[in-house]
C-alpha cells in the first residue's frame, strides 16, 4: 500500500469555496488559505447560534503503543462514512504539533485512506495558529522580564515566576534555563525553562475560550508567578491583555479544510492529552455541530486521559455533550499490554490478546460510568490473524457492547460503513444526560482522587509536601473550585509508563500542582511525565526531504 502522504499529494481536492458551499456558507463566512485552507469568520457562530445541534460523537481509545493506534484515522473514515450514508457530517479535529511530527508519533491528519487534506500543510505549519500561540507565550515572558529590568513596579519575585517559555518542538535542552545572563543592561538573572507550545497555557485558553471577548477576559486572568510577599500577579495587572488578543486575533478564528473523499473537516487547537487538556477547540466543536447532522470529534491518547479532560472539562466549559463515544482498539495494543514486546506486535498472539483486555474493559468502565452509550472500533491491520479479530468481536459480544470492525485505513468511508449505522442507531437510543465524575464544588484532593481511583483505577493518591502545600495556597487564593488537568503517561492506565494492562494496587503520586486560571483549571502533575518532550534516539525528522520540485518526502 501506498505511504500517507502519496496517497494524499495523488488526492483529488475540491477548492476550499466548494467545501464552504456544503456547508451553505456565503463568501462573507470565511477566507482563503490559499487554495484548499481557509479560516472560518469569528461571526460565523452568531450566525448559526440558532440552528439546531447535531449529534455529537467523541472518538477515544485504549492506551496506545508509541505509534499511535488510529484514533484519527478512525474520526476521519467515521465521518467519510456518515456522508457516504447520506448523512451531513462534519469532522473536529485538533492541529499537529511539529513535536510529535518530527519526533516519533507522527502527526494528526489521519492515515492511509482516511486523511484531511493537504495533510503536508496541516501537519507543518498549517495557518500559522501554533506559531501565533508560541509569539504570544513568548511576548509575555518578554514583558515580565521587561517589567522586573524597568524598576519592578508589580514587586514581581523572580524566584516565583510561574510563566515559561514555549516552543513547538521537541528540545529537552530547554527545559531548564538561565535567562537575564552579561550583566545589568541584559536583565535580571533567574532560573526559567521552556515547555512545548500546545502545553501553553494560551493554547487551554484559545481552546476553551467561547469568543474573543472571553479569550481576552481568560488571557487576562493568567497568573503569571507572585509577589515577594506571595501574591498573585495576573495578566491584568501587567497590562498585557489587550497585546496578546491581538497577537491571537486570526489564530482563534477555526480551520476549514477537507477528507480525501471531501467530507468537511475543522481543524483548530492542538493542546497534548498527557500534559493538557487534549482536545480541539470550543468553537470548532460547537461551530460543527450548528452546521452539520453529525461531529465526529476526538480527544488525545486513552479514556483515561483526552475523553477524562474531554468530559469534565471541556463540556463543562463549552456546554457540550457527546451523544456517543467511539473506543478505538487495536490488537497491537492490546497485545502489548499482555506481555508482547513491542517488535514483535506483528505476530499473531492470541494469549497475549487475551492477558491483555483488561485494558479494554478499564476503559469501557471508565466510560460506562459518565453514563455515555458507546461502541469499540477494532481498528484492523493488516497483520490481525482472523483467529484474534474473532477472539476481539466473541470478547466484546459475550459483554453486550457494541463492536464493529473497521478498515477505513485501506478502505476509506467504505471500511467504516457499519460503524457508522452503530454510531446512527446509538445516537437515537441516548436517554439519559451524561454524568459528571467529580462536582467543581469537591475538594481539590477528592476530585484528583476520583480520576485516579475511578479512571485509572488506583489504589489511592499520595501528594509530595509540595503539592499539599500548593493545594493549600490554591484554596487560599480562591481556585480550589476549578476542575482538574491531570498530566500523566499516555502509555498506561498508571503513573508508570511501564506497568502495562490493567495494573492494580497502584499508588499516583502528584508531585505538582500549578495554576491554569486563564484556562480555567488547575494541573496536577503525576510521576515523571515532562511538559517539553524529548526527541528519540532517530527522529522522524531524519526521513523526510524535499525534492528539487518542492515535492514533499518522508512525511508518512
Amino acid at each position: 500500500m501506498k505511504s500517507d502522504i502519496e496517497i494524499a499529494l495523488e488526492a483529488t481536492m475540491k477548492p476550499i469555496k466548494q467545501i464552504a458551499e456544503q456547508l451553505n456558507l456565503s463568501e462573507q463566512d470565511w477566507e482563503p488559505y490559499g487554495h484548499y485552507k481557509a479560516k472560518l469568520s469569528d461571526q460565523l457562530l452568531d450566525k448559526v447560534s440558532t440552528n439546531k445541534r447535531g449529534k455529537l460523537i467523541l472518538t477515544t481509545s485504549i492506551n496506545p503503543t508509541p505509534a499511535g493506534e488510529g484514533k484519527s484515522t478512525v474520526t476521519v473514515g467515521l465521518g467519510q462514512a456518515l456522508n457516504q450514508l447520506g448523512q451531513r457530517a462534519i469532522i473536529a479535529l485538533r492541529e499537529p504539533s511539529l513535536g510529535p511530527t518530527m519526533g516519533i508519533k507522527g502527526g494528526a491528519a489521519g492515515g492511509g485512506y482516511s486523511q484531511v487534506v493537504p495533510m503536508q500543510e496541516i501537519n507543518l505549519h498549517f495557518t500559522g495558529d501554533i506559531h501565533a500561540i508560541t509569539t504570544a507565550n513568548n511576548a509575555l515572558s518578554a514583558f515580565i522580564d521587561n517589567h522586573i529590568h524597568q524598576g519592578n513596579e508589580l514587586n514581581i519575585d523572580p524566584r516565583r515566576i510561574e510563566w515559561k517559555r514555549v516552543l513547538d518542538i521537541n528540545d529537552r535542552a530547554l527545559r531548564e534555563v538561565v535567562v537575564g545572563l552579561g550583566g545589568p543592561v541584559k536583565g535580571v538573572p533567574r532560573e526559567d525553562g521552556f515547555n512545548i507550545s500546545v502545553a501553553s497555557e494560551i493554547m487551554a485558553i484559545l481552546c476553551l475560550s467561547k469568543d474573543l471577548m472571553d479569550m481576552k477576559k481568560r488571557l487576562s486572568e493568567i497568573v503569571i508567578g507572585f509577589t515577594y510577599k506571595k501574591e498573585p500577579v495576573t495578566v491584568k495587572q501587567l497590562g498585557m491583555e489587550g497585546a496578546l488578543t491581538l497577537l491571537l486575533k486570526d489564530a482563534i478564528k477555526p480551520n476549514l479544510v477537507q477528507t480525501l473523499e471531501n467530507t468537511p473537516a475543522i481543524i483548530h487547537g492542538g493542546p497534548f492529552a498527557n500534559i493538557a487538556h487534549g482536545c480541539n477547540s470550543v468553537i470548532a466543536t460547537d461551530l460543527a455541530s450548528k452546521l452539520g447532522d453529525f461531529v465526529v470529534t476526538e480527544a488525545g491518547f486513552g479514556a483515561d486521559l483526552g475523553a477524562e479532560k474531554f468530559l469534565n472539562i471541556k463540556t463543562r466549559a463549552g456546554d457540550l455533550e457527546p451523544d456517543t463515544v467511539v473506543i478505538v482498539a487495536t490488537i497491537r495494543a492490546l497485545k502489548m499490554h499482555g506481555g508482547m514486546e513491542k517488535d514483535q506486535l506483528k505476530k499473531g498472539n492470541l494469549e497475549a490478546l487475551k492477558n491483555g483486555m483488561g485494558n479494554l474493559e478499564k476503559h469501557v468502565e471508565t466510560i460506562e460510568q459518565f453514563g455515555l452509550p458507546f461502541i469499540v472500533a477494532i481498528n484492523q491491520f493488516p497483520t490481525d490473524t482472523n483467529q484474534e479479530i474473532s477472539y476481539l468481536k466473541e470478547w466484546c459480544e459475550q459483554r453486550g457492547i457494541d463492536v464493529s470492525l473497521t478498515n477505513v485505513f485501506a478502505q476509506g468511508g467504505q471500511g467504516g460503513i457499519d460503524l457508522a449505522e452503530k454510531v446512527i442507531r446509538t445516537c437515537e437510543e441516548k436517554e439519559a444526560p451524561m454524568k459528571y465524575l467529580y462536582q467543581l464544588s469537591d475538594s481539590i484532593e477528592k476530585k484528583v482522587e476520583r480520576v485516579a481511583k475511578n479512571v485509572y483505577g488506583a489504589e489511592g493518591v499520595e501528594f509530595s509536601s509540595k503539592a499539599r502545600k500548593q493545594i493549600t495556597q490554591m484554596n487560599e487564593l480562591g481556585y480550589g473550585h476549578l476542575p482538574i488537568c491531570m498530566a500523566k503517561t499516555q502509555y498506561s492506565l498508571s503513573d508508570d509508563p511501564k506497568k502495562l494492562g490493567r495494573p492494580e494496587g497502584f499508588i499516583v503520586t502528584v508531585r505538582d500542582i500549578y495554576l491554569s486560571a486563564g484556562a480555567g483549571f488547575l494541573v496536577a502533575l503525576t510521576g515523571n511525565v515532562m511538559t517539553m518532550p524529548g526527541l528519540p534516539k532517530e527522529p522522524a525528522a531524519l526521513n523526510m526531504d524535499v525534492n528539487q520540485d518542492g515535492g514533499i518526502q518522508g512525511l508518512f
